[in-house]
């Protein structure tokens, strides 16, 4: 992972911690720390979901063979398949989660500090800017009805448009990213949908 990869992803964990504008006073030890917490818990239950739903699923299976209704037992089947999909995708994104730790041993690097620290004060400073930005290529749709994680991961990617001048097809690479190990299903459709919409946009180039 490449510095600049690193510091968006810690500044996507930061700003899911700030509550106010207080970037001079913060702890990134401390916000990080918190923020790999809420994301354990957030795949813990996830995965109790799963195997609760695992467990159903099996039950209806072994309650269809006792049965001739056919129509029951694909219905089983199916509802089996989904829950065993459904639990990979969630083992690959908490074996993806493994790397975090290996961010708080990197926060103390003074660059990967700073670009961190620098993201998120553009995002604080001018979100009012940004949020109005990314509404008028939402089509029907306002930042604020998305969830935090999906909002940030697109106000990180304004700032990388605008204000480092990073190349579209890498600002939409790293946000595609972010999104894979951050978001849902849903979340990563929608993101997809207003990068796509950014590139298309003659908006970008007014502000450049």
């Amino acid at each position: 992972m490449q510095l600049k990869s690193i510091s968006r992803e810690l500044a996507l964990l930061l700003l899911g911690q700030i509550k106010k504008k207080d970037i001079n006073k913060l702890n990134i030890e401390s916000l990080l720390s918190k923020a790999i917490e809420s994301l354990t818990q957030h795949w813990r239950e996830q995965l109790d979901s799963c195997a609760s739903q695992l467990e159903k699923a099996n039950q209806e299976l072994l309650d269809s063979e006792f049965q001739v209704d056919a129509g029951l037992l694909i219905k089983s089947q199916n509802h089996l398949k989904t829950c065993l999909i459904d639990s990979e995708n969630i083992l690959n994104c908490l074996s993806e989660s493994i790397e975090l730790p290996r961010l708080l041993a990197l926060v103390d690097q003074k660059e990967i500090r700073e670009l961190a620290l620098r993201r998120v004060d553009l995002v604080i400073e001018k979100q009012d800017e940004i949020d109005h930005k990314l509404d008028s290529v939402m089509e029907g749709w306002r930042l604020k009805r998305l969830p935090r994680i999906d909002s940030d991961i697109l106000r990180l990617a304004w700032v990388d448009l605008i204000d480092f001048n990073t190349p579209m097809a890498v600002t939409c690479n790293e946000a595609v990213n972010l999104a894979n190990r951050y978001s849902d299903e849903q979340g990563r459709r929608m993101i997809n949908g207003v990068l796509r919409k950014l590139q298309n946009s003659a908006l970008i180039l007014n502000l450049k």
